[in-house]
C-alpha cells in the first residue's frame, strides 16, 4: 500500500505530542493508534493513479474537483462507457481533511498559488500589490482548499440565469440538482423534504462544536431582530451557523463524496499528477478528439471517442481553451497560437471579495488559535477520538449572515452582503499572514502588537459585485501561470457595499446586549496606506478595502454561458463550447453571473446538471425527478 508523504508528516506531529502527554494524558496514545489507522484507511479509498492508460475513451474530464468528480461518478454509471479523470494535482489526505487546518492547506502542493497581476487599485497592503488566489491542485480540487461553507445562493440567482437566455437553468431545474447531490444531516434542515435532501452522495452537517463567541454572534444577530433560518431553504436572509460539506468532523471534499465509493469501478481510470496541456481540435471540422498531458516530463496523448469535458475550474480552464486556439482572436493571434474559434474566454472574471483585517479584541480567551489547540491534550484527544471539539472548526470560522441593503426587513430577500465571522483575527494565526501576503509594513504597525490577543474578525462580503475582471495568457508555455486581473472595485458600488458592511458590523458589536458581554473593541489603528482619510470615515474604510481585499476563493464566470447568438457566450446552455464538437466546459467558470453564495454547491450542482446533459446528448434515459 502506497502511504500519503501528509500521512507520514501526522504521524510525527502526532507521536511528538503524545511523548509530550504521555504521562499526563495518556489516552493520547490510543488516540495516535485511532489516527493512525484511519489515515491508513483513507488512502485507500481514493481512487489509485492508473500506472498505463488506454490509447482512447469515451470521455475525458479534465480536472478532479468540485464538478469533474460528480461528473466521472455520474458518467460511470453506464458500464460500456470508459472514463478518463485527469488531475495535476496530489492525493488527498486525511490530514487536508482536518478542519481547523484549512488555511494551511495553501502551504502544501496541493495548492496552484497563483497570484493577480499587480495593481495601483487594489491589493495595495499585498506583497508587490499582488493578492494570492489559492486553487486546489488536488484529488477533490478546491473542495479541499475551501472551509467548507455550503450555501447555495437565491432563487432569483437562477431565475437570472435562465432570464439571460439559459434555457433549463431556472431555479425550480437546478433545486432538483441541489436535492439529489445532498445528504443533509441536520435534522431540523432534513425534515423540509421542499428544499432539502437526504441520501445524496455529499454529506452536509455543522460544525460538532460551536465557541462560545460564535453563539454570541447569532445571539446577537436575532437580537437585532434578524431570523435564524435554513440558509439553503426557502429563505436566507438572517444569521445562521455555517452548513457544511463535513462529514463526522472532518472535511467531506468532493473526492471523498464522489469518488470514494466508486473507486472499484471498472470503467473509471484517473490519471493524478498530469497537467493537461492542450485539446486536440481537428482545425477543419471543429471537433475535438484528444487531449495531451505531461507527467513528469514525459509527454501524452489519448483521445476520445465521445467528448472531453473542461472542469479545471475559472482560471485553468480558460487558460487550456486559449492555449488551444479557442478565445479572443486579437490575444491568441498576439501570443502566435493558431485561432480555431475567436470567442470571449477569460472575460467576465468575478469574485466574492471581503474588506479585510477588520478585527475587534477581547478580554475572554475563546479565541480559536491553532498553537493554542495543539498545546491542549484535551483538545487533541477530543478530536482524535470523536472528531469534535474546537479542532472540527472549519480554520476559525463559524457562523455568517446575509442581508439585502435595499430592504433590511425583508426575510425573502435577495442578499447582497455577506458578514463572515471568524473566531479569531489575523495576528493570532501566523498562517494567516501569509495566507493574504500582507506587507511587513501593514502588519508590523497594525496586528503585530496584537499577538496573542484574543478577537474576532469579521468579513464584509460583496455578494453581488458590479466589478468584473479577465484572465489572459502570460506566454504560450503551459506551466507559465496566466494573468489574473480581478479588477476588485472598478465599480464604486461594491466599495458602498462593503461600507454599509462595516456599519453593520459595528452596530452588531456596540448596540447588542450580546456582544457587549464579550466586552469587544474595534482594532482602531490605521492601515499605513490610509493615514490621509480620517479613522472609521466612510473613505478611511474604502482606502482600507483597496489595501486588504480578501479573496473568498469565490471565482467565476470566465467561460460564460449564455445563448450562441450572445456575444459573449463561451458555452451555450448545455454546456458545449460554441462553435466547437465534442467539447464542454462544466465548473464554476460558466456562471453568467456569480451566485449569492458560497460557490463550492452550486459548482456541485453544475457537475449534476451537467451529467444529465451529457446523458441526455448522448440517448441515455436519465432518471426523471
Amino acid at each position: 500500500m502506497k502511504i500519503n508523504m501528509s500521512i507520514i508528516v501526522l504521524m510525527m506531529v502526532l507521536i511528538l505530542i503524545t511523548q509530550t502527554y504521555q504521562q499526563s494524558f495518556p489516552p493520547l496514545f490510543q488516540g495516535l493508534l485511532k489516527a493512525l489507522r484511519e489515515g491508513l484507511q483513507y488512502s485507500s479509498n481514493e481512487p489509485t493513479d492508473r500506472p498505463i492508460i488506454l490509447k482512447e475513451y469515451d470521455f475525458i474530464i479534465v480536472g478532479a474537483g468540485s464538478a469533474g468528480n460528480v461528473i466521472a461518478n455520474r458518467l460511470t454509471e453506464i458500464p460500456e462507457w470508459k472514463v478518463l479523470l485527469i488531475e495535476a494535482g496530489c492525493e488527498e489526505s486525511i490530514v487536508m481533511d482536518t478542519p481547523i487546518l484549512a488555511n494551511m492547506i495553501q502551504f502544501t502542493q496541493a495548492n496552484w498559488n497563483y497570484k493577480t497581476v499587480p495593481s495601483n487599485e487594489y491589493c495595495l497592503g499585498m506583497n508587490n500589490h499582488q493578492c494570492n488566489f489559492p486553487r486546489g491542485k488536488v484529488m477533490g480540487g478546491s473542495s479541499v482548499l475551501n472551509y467548507m461553507i455550503y450555501t447555495r445562493g437565491h432563487w432569483k440567482d437562477f431565475d437570472n440565469w435562465a432570464n439571460m437566455g439559459n434555457t433549463g437553468w431556472d431555479y425550480q431545474n437546478v433545486l432538483k440538482y441541489f436535492k439529489k447531490l445532498e445528504d443533509v444531516q441536520i435534522p431540523r434542515y432534513a425534515s423540509d423534504t421542499t428544499y432539502r435532501s437526504t441520501g445524496g452522495y455529499q454529506t452536509i452537517t455543522e460544525a460538532p462544536y460551536h465557541s462560545k463567541s460564535a453563539e454570541t454572534f447569532v445571539k446577537a444577530g436575532v437580537e437585532m431582530g434578524f431570523p435564524t433560518p435554513d440558509i439553503n431553504g426557502q429563505f436566507q436572509i438572517g444569521f445562521s451557523y455555517h452548513q457544511l460539506t463535513m462529514r463526522n468532523g472532518t472535511r467531506c471534499s468532493t473526492s471523498r463524496a464522489y469518488l470514494h465509493p466508486i473507486r472499484d469501478r471498472p470503467n473509471l481510470h484517473v490519471k493524478k499528477y498530469s497537467t493537461v496541456t492542450k485539446i486536440l481540435i481537428n482545425p477543419k471540422t471543429k471537433v475535438a478528439y484528444g487531449v495531451e498531458f505531461q507527467r513528469k516530463k514525459r509527454k501524452f496523448r489519448v483521445l476520445a471517442r465521445k467528448e472531453i469535458i473542461l472542469s479545471a475550474g475559472a482560471i485553468n480552464s480558460p487558460q487550456l481553451l486559449m492555449l488551444s486556439g479557442i478565445g479572443p482572436r486579437e490575444h491568441l493571434e498576439e501570443k502566435g497560437i493558431p485561432v480555431i474559434e475567436d470567442l470571449p474566454v477569460g472575460e467576465n472574471l468575478m469574485d466574492h471579495v471581503a474588506l479585510g483585517g477588520m478585527s475587534f479584541t477581547m478580554n475572554d480567551k475563546v479565541s480559536i488559535m491553532t498553537h493554542r489547540l495543539l498545546e491542549d491534550p484535551y483538545s487533541i484527544n477530543d478530536f482524535l477520538h470523536y472528531h469534535r471539539g474546537p479542532i472540527s472548526i472549519p480554520g476559525g470560522t463559524e457562523a455568517l449572515a446575509f442581508f439585502d441593503l435595499e430592504d433590511l426587513n425583508n426575510i425573502g430577500g435577495h442578499p447582497d452582503l455577506e458578514l463572515l465571522f471568524i473566531n479569531g483575527m489575523l495576528s493570532s494565526e501566523a498562517t494567516l499572514r501569509k495566507n493574504f501576503g500582507i506587507t511587513d509594513e501593514i502588519y508590523d504597525r497594525v496586528y503585530k502588537p496584537n499577538e496573542g490577543v484574543d478577537g474576532i474578525t469579521i468579513f464584509p462580503m460583496v455578494l453581488r459585485p458590479k466589478s468584473k475582471g479577465r484572465i489572459l495568457l502570460n506566454d504560450v508555455n503551459p506551466f507559465r501561470h496566466p494573468l489574473i486581473y480581478p479588477n476588485y472595485f472598478s465599480d464604486e458600488r461594491d466599495l458602498d457595499v462593503l461600507v454599509k458592511g462595516v456599519r453593520l458590523s459595528q452596530k452588531l458589536i456596540i448596540e447588542t446586549e450580546a456582544m457587549r458581554g464579550l466586552k469587544t473593541t474595534l482594532l482602531n489603528v490605521s492601515l499605513p496606506g490610509c493615514l490621509n482619510y480620517t479613522f472609521d470615515s466612510d473613505d478611511y474604510w474604502k482606502c482600507h478595502a483597496r489595501n486588504l481585499p480578501f479573496t473568498i476563493y469565490h471565482l467565476s464566470g470566465t467561460c460564460k454561458m449564455a445563448p450562441v447568438t450572445d456575444s459573449t457566450c463561451v458555452v451555450d446552455p448545455r454546456l458545449r463550447v460554441k462553435g466547437v464538437k465534442n467539447l464542454r466546459v462544466a465548473d464554476a467558470s460558466i456562471m453568467p453571473e456569480i451566485t449569492a453564495s458560497h460557490i463550492n454547491s452550486p459548482t456541485i450542482m453544475i457537475g449534476e446538471k451537467a451529467s444529465d446533459l451529457i446523458k441526455q446528448d448522448w440517448n441515455v434515459e436519465i432518471e426523471l425527478f
